[in-house]
């Protein structure tokens, strides 16, 4: 039997199908293995945390189970696509100062002056570089625990305010606002 390169065709083609996904930037951010005990010993699963953003304001966090790495993760990664959400920015930092909590978790974010950078630790360095936010201060305070960490930055995220709808509120411009 000879091969005459229809396996390359499908496989270019599974590639396309790759880089046209590849508008989405991933980032795990936890990558844990659970153990259920059961009458023959102990069962092994895989739990991924994984934020996906287009480094241009939108960013996203799913969480995925699976009895494999890789299936983790490609289960994480669906998930986050679906939970999208944008970040409002003036230029490469976040409008005003925010703090986002979740359970005892909280995080406090803070804008920062262009070359600054992204002074954070861990998971939120994690989202805001994929989100596109490139200078921000920011302070985790409370639990450590990386899920709940994710859902406070994303709660603070969702709380700030957009100038545009803040300065149509207002009956002002945006330049009177902004300065």
């Amino acid at each position: 039997m000879e091969n005459r390169g229809g396996d390359r065709d499908r496989n270019r083609d599974r590639d396309r199908d790759r880089d046209r996904d590849k508008e989405f930037t991933e980032k795990l951010i936890t990558l844990n293995r659970v153990a259920k005990v059961v009458k023959g010993g102990r069962r092994f699963s895989f739990s991924a945390l994984v934020v996906v953003g287009d480094k241009n304001g939108r960013v996203g966090y799913g969480f995925g189970k699976a009895n494999d790495v890789s299936e983790a993760i490609r289960k994480s990664v669906e998930k986050a696509k679906k939970s999208m959400i944008t970040i409002p920015r003036k230029k490469a930092t976040i409008p005003h100062e925010v703090v986002g909590s979740f359970k005892s978790a909280s995080v406090i974010m803070r804008p920062a002056a262009p070359g600054a950078g992204v002074i954070a630790g861990g998971a939120v360095r994690a989202i805001l570089e994929v989100g596109g936010v490139n200078d921000v201060l920011s302070k985790s305070l409370g639990s450590r625990n990386s899920i709940n960490v994710v859902k406070a930055v994303f709660n603070g995220l969702e709380n700030l305010y957009d100038a545009k709808i803040v300065a149509k509120n207002r009956g002002k411009s945006i330049a009177e606002m902004w300065g």
